[in-house]
């Protein structure tokens, strides 16, 4: 069974820093990304339909990390697929900071401190994935790129905490079985 792709690999016009996409992102985080429309009252964000035209590359990385986390080879069809690559292994990395015992707000603190540390970018030499990602042109498509990838980092984390903690009750034992995982045995 091969893994899934991202839906987004058909978008055009998606604005690109080195091989890696800026895609659009619904969010309230700062940052270079394009926003889109908020959902409406009645939707959660577990619950967004991939047509909507709020659904994002983020809904996709959580949708699909479950499905993708099992692989240890991945076919990079396009440059959203290598957000989804990034993204499954940001959440690999989250899920290994939560443990069965933390409360809601614990959980919190960890999963927005581990968005927010410092982190490589690709052509970083400490960047896991190198050898699938072209490095920015210059400083500043770099510094584009990093506060692309915190906003996207960031809005990764308050989600996962949204499904590790629904109705603030938890850790959910199923998400926090993929703590051991790591994809295409790599950790970020």
């Amino acid at each position: 069974m091969p893994a899934y792709h991202s839906i987004f690999l058909e978008d055009q016009g998606v604005a690109v820093i080195g091989n890696f996409p800026l895609l659009p992102l619904r969010t309230r985080t700062r940052g270079p990304a394009y926003t889109l429309p908020a959902l409406p009252p009645s939707t959660s964000d577990a619950d967004v339909d991939p047509d909507s035209e709020s659904y994002d590359c983020v809904d996709e990385i959580l949708s699909l990390f479950r499905a993708n986390a099992f692989f240890r080879n991945f076919e990079i069809k396009g440059p959203a697929d290598r957000m989804l690559i990034y993204g499954i292994l940001f959440v690999s990395e989250c899920l290994s900071k939560v443990r069965p015992g933390m409360t809601a707000r614990e959980a919190e603190k960890a999963l927005i401190n581990a968005a927010l540390d410092q982190f490589a970018i690709p052509g970083d030499v400490s960047f896991p994935l190198n050898q699938a990602f072209e490095p920015p042109r210059d400083r500043q498509d770099a510094e584009t790129l990093r506060q692309y990838i915190s906003q996207v980092r960031q809005e990764i984390a308050v989600r996962l905490h949204a499904r590790l903690y629904p109705g603030g009750v938890g850790p959910s034992k199923w998400w926090l079985s993929f703590t051991k995982r790591k994809f295409m045995g790599k950790s970020l």
